[in-house]
């Protein structure tokens, strides 16, 4: 039980610290493409139409930073997504990395380690060509996952993975297929692959000799501890997959690879790695478990998507909460002992690692209660439903009584489908909201955003709630907020026309709003940020999710000032 803290404490910052990121990693892209070159990096999206005729011009400046910009419409608009791309695959490889680390302390691959060096350093004959060889094992291990990640991207495109990720069926389906999972881990049953193929894959390590034989095994070890992998492979390349970067699950493929290759390769290469490992035990199980009920809570992030995609609107904020309170509540009991599932050892005593993480889980679940009444709970945000599902809000702030500006329309388009961020008054439809601008001669703020864009809820629960945030967006602006992944609003005749950049017709809301983004903006990433005039043209540089609230706070105000001087 030496090692139990470094096992739950990979779990448990699973739970924590992806919970404040995104389990399923950050998704924010601020970029801006070439027309040709667009990659889809968040939700598949709608569109601009005959009254967007515009000339897109792309300048690539060779400078030291390597900057380009793009010349839409009179306005330069400098590229500014690399380094928020860049960020992406960052996050994706450590979520990889603490996937592979929790593949490696399940059962079905833990006990294997000592039997694998054994059989390297009785192959080889002496030690140094033992350690080689182990090194070619790992080596093989990860170019195993990563050919797989590799052919998820052939198979699906950055298009297809970004147009399922906005997706109520994509989102359902994985809702059902990460239950699955849980179920497996609590020991109801195990993921397999056909006993035919695992077993030609033994055959051929058997036979083999030299590379092929080492790769060969590699292969049996990967479809061995499917039933144990197969839930992590298929959450990380879920969330990979909803990031819309076409590299995202090849990267995250690579992180698990290598973190699962890298304790065979160390306790051949110092044997005193492999001694100072613990042993293998019940508390295999126990992490086993432990990441069942992970499994079962980031399950109900998809179903939320599913329920905002499809309107159901009956899987409230406090649902999703009540769930993750129960959820964590019994993960905690579970740690002391008091729930026992058909595979676990029995627990005589409560050692102190236990007791410890016990009292983490149960104290996360009780952080989540407020949220009940309407607490931020910002380390949720982004990932439970949006403020705006939550039935009561003890306290708001006082934003959510924000008074409506005069001659704002009592109901605006779209109003039955699309709801607004608590204490805010956009427009749904993008005519109708620049014909108010006119009226009012106020500048735009022109939100793209989406029911699975996991940064946008990000943003509004946790940078517009700030008073100055929010009073430069109520006063100063008109909020536009167009839904690039809104299906059930069917777009007039007249407005349909097939997107050469989507490969779609433009036939309903989202692909409409779709199309005008990457049209007029050279971009298809959500959250994106527009302030603009009457002309819809871009009064500063647009901006995707900037999560310090002073830091959007001059980014509104920059774009006022220059709206102000220009009248």
């Amino acid at each position: 039980m030496k090692k139990l803290i470094l096992v739950l404490g990979v779990i448990l910052s699973l739970s924590l610290g992806n919970s404040g990121r995104s389990f399923a990693l950050i998704q924010q892209q601020d970029t801006t493409l070439n027309a040709d070159d667009i990659e889809f990096t968040e939700i598949g999206s709608p569109a601009d139409s005959a009254k967007n005729d515009l000339k897109k011009e792309v300048v690539k400046a060779d400078t030291a930073k390597k900057e380009e910009a793009v010349i839409t419409a009179g306005k330069t608009i400098p590229a500014a997504g690399q380094t928020e791309k860049e960020k992406t695959l960052w996050e994706t490889f450590i979520a990889g990395l603490f996937g592979g680390f929790l593949a490696f302390l399940m059962p079905c691959i833990f006990p294997m380690v000592p039997l694998t060096i054994s059989y390297f350093t009785k192959r080889s004959g002496s030690k140094q060509k033992g350690i080689g060889q182990a090194l070619i094992y790992g080596l093989s291990i990860i170019v195993i996952y990563v050919a797989f990640g590799l052919l998820v991207t052939a198979l699906f495109g950055s298009a297809g993975l970004n147009a399922f990720s906005s997706s109520g069926w994509f989102n359902f389906l994985f809702f059902i297929l990460l239950v699955v999972f849980a179920v497996s881990f609590f020991g109801a049953f195990e993921i397999t692959l056909p006993s035919a193929i695992v077993n030609k894959i033994d055959q051929k390590a058997d036979d083999s000799k030299g590379l092929g034989g080492i790769f060969f095994m590699a292969a049996s070890l990967a479809l061995v501890s499917f039933s144990c992998t197969g839930p992590i492979i298929g959450t990380l390349l879920v969330q990979a997959s909803s990031k819309g970067e076409i590299l995202a699950p090849a990267v995250g493929m690579f992180g698990f690879a290598l973190a699962l290759a890298l304790p065979f390769t160390l306790s051949a290469v110092f044997p005193g790695f492999l001694s100072s490992m613990p042993k293998s035990g019940g508390w295999l199980n126990s992490v086993k478990v432990c990441l069942g009920f992970l499994e079962l809570a980031l399950a109900l992030k998809f179903l939320s998507a599913a329920d905002l995609a499809w309107h159901w609107e009956w899987f409230d904020r406090e649902i999703f909460l009540v769930l993750w309170i129960v959820i964590f509540v019994l993960m905690g009991i579970y740690i002391l002992g008091k729930i026992k599932f058909s595979h676990d050892s029995d627990v005589p005593y409560v050692s102190v690692p236990r007791l410890f993480f016990a009292i983490i889980s149960l104290s996360f679940a009780m952080y989540l209660v407020p949220g009940l009444w309407g607490a931020p709970v910002n380390i949720l945000s982004g990932i439970a439903p949006p403020m705006n599902t939550q039935d009561f809000i003890l306290s708001g702030g006082g934003s959510s009584a924000a008074p409506v500006s005069a001659g704002f329309p009592a109901k605006v388009k779209h109003s039955e489908f699309l709801k607004p961020p608590v204490g805010f008054h956009p427009f749904f439809d993008l005519d109708e909201g620049l014909e108010y601008a006119k009226k009012v001669n106020k500048p735009v703020l022109i939100d793209f955003t989406g029911h699975a864009c996991t940064n946008c809820r990000r943003m509004e629960d946790m940078v517009w709630i700030d008073k100055e945030v929010g009073r430069l967006i109520r006063d100063e602006y008109v909020l536009i907020q167009l839904y690039v992944d809104e299906r059930n609003v069917k777009m007039p005749k007249e407005k349909v026309h097939y997107s050469t950049i989507l490969k779609h017709n433009t036939d309903d809301l989202g692909w409409w709003n779709g199309d005008f983004q990457a049209t007029k903006y050279n971009t298809n990433s959500q959250p994106f940020y527009v302030l603009a005039g009457p002309d819809l043209n871009p009064l500063v540089t647009p901006k995707g999710a900037i999560f310090d609230a002073k830091e959007y706070a001059a980014y509104l105000q920059s774009g006022l000032d220059k709206f102000k001087a220009g009248k």
